[in-house]
């Protein structure tokens, strides 16, 4: 089951604890909860250290969301599971807004900052934005894991698609590329950059199949630029004919896959440019690092009988994942990357012109928008009590988003701090099914 994180009172941390022990230690007023999100206690006095099992911090990066998961290595069971999700796409959009304004500045011949062409620099081991939110967030959520739980060890799915992965080390030639895990990876590859649909019909929701775009009996490879996904309708129409014969009577359609054939996978791009950036920062934490590849979380996931999520992939990185694995009561935390605060101090409309006042002061009375207030209103219209993000006015009334609701205008003085603002949102994941038998 999801268990409770736990630091003693000199913030060392301690093995989490199961629901039921929190709650008493709460009841008992033994413990204080030092988070709310994700929840976290501390202990009113300090513990002996005490020498805990191996606890490891698994990852498995993505483009768009990164699972996590601390796994007991002695027992198999899943202590702590969350699912980040990257901004890398709003970074990304948000970059591409901001040079259409600032060219329309330039066209218009209004005041502006000069361009600075002539002393860029990049420096070593530069990344994009979008790249680089995606590897501080893994990184920044390492670290506060390490603060919260007795880590010893870290695994992190290295490769996506690592077709070279092998038993012999000793194989050379073409059979370096025949390896146990080969069908995994090349499998997952294709179905990944055809996105589980039939290339040919478009289906999606059955059983594919790999289509020799150019067949083996015509002198075609096994290469992944050579495979489309295929439903097995289309793939027993097609037989051994070429593509350019089977699609005589669809040209676009032809052409479209023909442009896609050598057209790289995006998100797999992504990771493989993070991947050793990644590495190496995770190496300096001074924790045994592991690494594996996809198709070895693959198959250690469908060998295990779980289902296809992103924590449930992290819990099965690497070698070293038990032959057993608890997962039954897990609630996984779904952890969203939503930035801090807007550095635009004017919003524009669509001519490039502002079109609202400039930002006022972010901190009124010791808040700051996005913080997790509670609000207790003991009379009038907005009588009751409410718990949600808070927008602050510098007239010292709030509004206040709850999940049904924004509540206007409540009071300061009505207001308790549950949670800082720290660029992330928060939210409890279903739980998670017994494994498939």
């Amino acid at each position: 089951m999801s268990r409770v994180l736990v630091v003693d009172a000199q913030r060392r941390p301690l093995h989490p604890c199961t629901p039921a022990r929190a709650r008493l230690l709460l009841k008992q007023g033994k413990a204080a909860v030092l988070r709310h999100f994700p929840f976290v206690l501390i202990l009113k006095e300090t513990k002996p250290v005490v020498e805990c099992p191996q606890i490891r911090a698994k990852i498995d990066p993505g483009s768009k969301t990164t699972g996590m998961a601390v796994v007991n290595d002695t027992t198999g069971e899943v202590l702590w599971a969350a699912e980040l999700t990257h901004r890398g796409e709003e970074i990304r959009e948000a970059l591409s807004k901001r040079r259409a304004a600032r060219s329309s500045r330039r066209s218009r011949h209004t005041r502006y900052r000069k361009p600075r062409f002539n002393n860029r620099r990049r420096s070593n081991g530069w990344l994009p934005p979008s790249l680089l939110s995606r590897r501080d967030n893994v990184l920044a959520w390492v670290v506060r894991l390490r603060k919260w739980c007795p880590l010893r060890a870290l695994s992190l799915e290295m490769v996506k698609f690592d077709t070279s992965l092998m038993q012999d080390a000793t194989l050379r030639g073409d059979d370096y590329q025949h390896g146990t895990l080969e069908s995994f990876e090349l499998r997952q590859y294709v179905l990944s950059k055809w996105k589980h649909t039939c290339a040919y019909c478009g289906v999606s929701g059955v059983p594919l199949e790999l289509d020799h775009v150019v067949p083996r009996s015509r002198g075609g490879s096994d290469r992944e630029s050579n495979r489309v996904a295929s439903c097995c309708n289309c793939n027993l129409q097609k037989g051994n004919r070429p593509i350019e014969e089977f699609l005589q009577d669809r040209p676009e359609l032809l052409q479209r896959i023909q442009m896609r054939l050598k057209a790289p996978l995006a998100d797999a791009a992504a990771i493989n440019t993070l991947r050793w950036t990644l590495f190496e920062r995770l190496h300096a934490t001074g924790l045994k690092l592991e690494v594996g590849s996809g198709g070895r979380t693959k198959w250690n996931r469908v060998s295990r009988g779980l289902q296809k999520t992103h924590w449930l992939d992290a819990a099965v990185v690497g070698a070293s994942t038990p032959a057993e694995l608890h997962t039954e009561r897990v609630f996984p935390w779904l952890i969203k990357a939503t930035g801090r605060q807007r550095r635009q101090m004017v919003l524009m409309d669509k001519r490039g012109f502002p079109r609202t006042r400039p930002k006022l002061q972010s901190c009124v009375q010791g808040f700051r928008t996005g913080d997790i207030v509670q609000a207790d209103v003991p009379d009038g219209k907005k009588s009751g009590s409410y718990v949600g993000r808070v927008a602050v006015r510098a007239s010292g009334f709030f509004n206040i988003t709850t999940k049904s609701a924004t509540i206007q205008g409540v009071s300061v003085r009505s207001c308790t701090l549950l949670h800082r603002a720290d660029g992330y949102s928060y939210q409890k994941g279903e739980q998670c099914f017994p494994p498939i038998t």
